[in-house]
Order: structure tokens, then sequence, then C-alpha cells
């Protein structure tokens, strides 16, 4: 309900705190235009600082540690079983998301971009009315909307039980239960699974397709899939939950496809089947707003809404819905607010799925240039000959790279092995530069990393004698 009573006015609307929200706030505010974001929580971060991207790297930052040190003992370092301290977890998740939450808010005091807590929803053109606030309404001249987006749920098929979650509710972790069962094999479904399995939890994954981490290359899921099918119960593809039913010793689940668990009751069932964006929630058609019909914000590469008032950017102007992306979109959107002639043309955006292995992606992939028909070339290595990963035992991994066949440009690279999240913005330099294959060639890696690699996958398109000039 309303509890203010007077109208605010600002020259800029940001309607979302998240990552695209605030990037836009602050850079605009940098940029001498007054600035108001409202925000339904009451820090700034968004979806990602308080239910997504922080709290579920913090807790795969611990089941890394957990598996390191069961992975250890090929090195002939043995520990016992790590004892987990549920609350220290938690403890230490919230830590994170407070000291992180606090220095946006800290930034937004020194940019002096004033915050408003309260759910915003458009009355018209010019205004918008807020819930739960101190303010009843805001009149803007200029608005962005970044209100991002939302787990997909089963509906009707789902049990209405506290023990059926989304990934807000597993990334809680009020207990670990015995048997979690996932429904969704993509990357929130796989790196939350990795989570409960670490801390002890049996895991078991059924996907509806026939592939993990569907439009991601085969050869780059093959490792991660190896790994996960030891940690995982079970991993059952072409196979869809078909009911739910709560019971006292768990939630009952029937399935249908070619591979049906073994199980059929569970302590917990996560569902991981997706986002939806969030414009339904704003009443955009009041505001002359147009949408698609999966409810994304329809804009240019200006970010431009049918109204010209109105921009929108992030999880709810259409995929990939990830929070660098939306990042940069909100430096863009802001440049463009203060008179800049840009626009939002990248070549690519990296992906980064965090499991262990970790599989990293820019640019174009295999699948998709199958599927267009675009001449390429490919070149990898299995990270069987490097140096740096037989010393920490992690030989799995494959590093590649798509190149034009006539102009030996970098066209994308895929990586999967440890740390992959931190070596892909490498490729992503060198595809947005138009690098071709000598110029990671001779581009001096150190050694021994597993980064090196990218050096010598390259050298393998180059003539053989070329050398530095």
């Amino acid at each position: 309900m309303v509890v203010g009573e007077f109208t605010h006015e600002t020259d800029l609307l940001v309607i979302g705190g998240g990552p695209g929200g605030y990037s836009a706030a602050f850079k605009a505010a940098a940029h001498g235009i007054s600035t108001t974001i409202v925000e339904s929580d009451k820090a700034l971060g968004g979806v990602c600082l308080h239910r997504g991207c922080i709290p579920s790297k913090t807790l795969l930052a611990i089941g890394e540690l957990i598996s390191a040190a069961d992975h250890a003992s090929q090195m002939g370092i043995n520990f016992s079983r790590p004892k987990v301290d549920l609350n220290g977890v938690n403890d230490w998740k919230s830590k994170v998301i407070t000291k992180l939450s606090r220095g946006l808010g800290s930034v937004a005091k020194k940019l002096k971009v004033e915050v408003i807590k309260g759910t915003a929803k458009f009355e018209d053109q010019r205004h918008v009315v807020l819930s739960d606030s101190d303010v009843a309404r805001i009149k803007f001249k200029r608005a962005v909307v970044a209100v991002g987006s939302r787990p997909v749920r089963l509906g009707k098929i789902e049990a209405d039980d506290p023990r059926v979650v989304d990934s807000t509710g597993a990334l809680k972790l009020e207990s670990i239960p015995n048997h979690t069962l996932v429904v969704g094999g993509g990357y929130i479904g796989l790196e939350m699974g990795s989570v409960l399995a670490s801390l002890g939890s049996e895991v078991t994954v059924v996907e509806m397709l026939p592939t993990l981490l569907t439009g991601c290359d085969p050869d780059l899921v093959k490792p991660l899939a190896k790994r996960l099918g030891k940690d995982f119960a079970e991993i059952c593809m072409d196979t869809r939950v078909t009911g739910m039913k709560a019971a006292k010793n768990g939630i009952v689940v029937s399935f249908d496809g070619k591979q049906p668990p073994k199980r059929k009751t569970f302590d917990q069932v996560l569902i991981a089947v997706g986002r939806r964006p969030n414009s339904d929630m704003i009443a955009t058609e009041v505001a002359g707003i147009e949408v698609t019909d999966r409810g994304f914000i329809k804009v240019d590469d200006q970010f431009k809404t049918s109204n010209s008032r109105i921009f929108a950017i992030g999880d709810i102007i259409g995929d990939p819905m990830l929070a660098h992306k939306a990042i940069a979109e909100g430096k863009v959107v802001a440049d463009v607010l203060a008179g800049q002639d840009v626009v939002f043309d990248p070549r690519c955006i990296p992906a980064v799925v965090f499991t262990d292995p970790e599989i990293a992606w820019a640019g174009l992939t295999e699948s998709e240039a199958k599927r267009d028909g675009i001449n390429i070339e490919v070149k990898k290595s299995q990270w069987v000959a490097s140096g740096r990963a037989t010393a920490i035992g992690r030989t799995d991994g494959l590093t590649k790279i798509l190149f034009d066949p006539e102009t030996q440009r970098v066209l994308g690279v895929g990586i999967v092995g440890p740390h992959a999240g931190e070596m892909i913005s490498e490729a992503v330099l060198a595809i947005e530069m138009g690098a071709v294959a000598a110029d990671l060639a001779l581009s001096i890696h150190p050694h021994p990393t597993i980064s090196e690699l990218m050096g010598e996958v390259a050298d393998q398109m180059t003539p053989a004698g070329v050398s530095a000039h």
C-alpha cells in the first residue's frame, strides 16, 4: 500500500537498483544529471547481489574448498571430511552481501544519487506510483526501467509446499536436504546442484532436453558432465516432471521420459527452468511502452522504448540475462542520456558457468556456426599437455578458438576447466579488437599458466616461422 502523501520530482528516474540500474544511475549522476533510484529491496544490488550471482558464487567458493580438500589426497595430502557449520556458512554469505551493498550505498551517496525504497508502477507517461514507500508518487522527465526478471515456475505441476523452491529459496540454505531434485539442466540448476552436492546432499538432475547447458558446445560440456556424473546421484536427460505431491516424508515426484530417476521422493525440489521478465509488474501499457509476446520491452540500439522519454536495460529487454550485460548497457544508456551519440554494439558478450570445472565462452560458438552455415576453422588444445594443469591435477580442461579461415580473425573462444571465467576476458578483448591468430600467438603469455594455451592454440593457425617484428 502507498504510505507517503507527496509527489517527488526528478530529472532521471531509475526503476530498479540492480547492476544495470545502479550502473546507469551512477554514470548519469557523474554526467551531472539529477538522478533518483527506486529499489524495492532495503539496499542496492538487486537480485544479483542479494539473491543471485553473489550469494551463489559465495556458496560455490565454499564448495570448491571442500572439493579441493578431497582432491588433495591425489597429491599426498589427506584431510578429514570437513564439518559444515551451516550457521557459519550463512553468516559468511551475509557478510559478503552486506559489505558489497554498503559499498554501493556509499557510491550513491558520494555521487548524490537519491535512493528511495519502494516498488514503482507507472501511473502514466510522466509519473510512477510507489507502494511500501515514504513517497507516494514520482514525476520524472526521463526514466530508465531496470526491473530485471524472476524465476519461472511450473504452475499447477508444482506442489504448494515450502520444500519446493526456486533459486532464491535454495540460496537461503536453511538446511541441507538429504535428497534434492533439481529440475533443469541449465547453469542455475547445475551451479546450485553443485553447491548442495558439495555440502552433502544427494542430488538428482532432470532435464527435458537431450543435453545439459543447451546452446553450449558439446565438447565444452563433456568434461563438466563427466565430473557431475560422479558428484550427482543421477543426471536424467530427455525427462520431464509431470506432477508433484507433498507427503510427510518428502515431495513425491512423477516423471515422463527416456530416463526417469530411480528415486521418486525428495526432501527438496529446486525449480531451475529459466527466468521471465518483470514487465508485467510495472504497468508498461499506461506508459506507452511496447513489449514482445514473451514480455520483453522493445528497445532500439540506444535502449529507447516506444516512449521516447523512457529507456530500458538488463534482463527486461531480453537475452542474454547476464549482470555484466546489464552493467554495460547501463553505462551506455547514461551516455545517451547525457547527449552523447553512442549505441550498444558489442561484438561479443561472454558467458560463464561457475561449476567445477567452469565453462566460459565468448563470440561465435560451433553450434551457432553450424546452425547459420558460417565457415570456420577450429583449433583446440586439451589441457593434458599443460604443465600448470598437470601440476594442479586438473588436465580435464579444453581451450578452443574459432577462426575465420580466410582472414584468421578470432571469431569465438571456448574454455572448460578451473578458472575458465577468469581467462575468457582475453578472448573478449581479442574479438572486440578484431585480433587475428598471429596477435594471440605472438603475445607472450606467462609460463607455466593455463592461460598460455590461448597463444598455443592460436599458433596452430599461423604459418611456420612467423615471428615478432
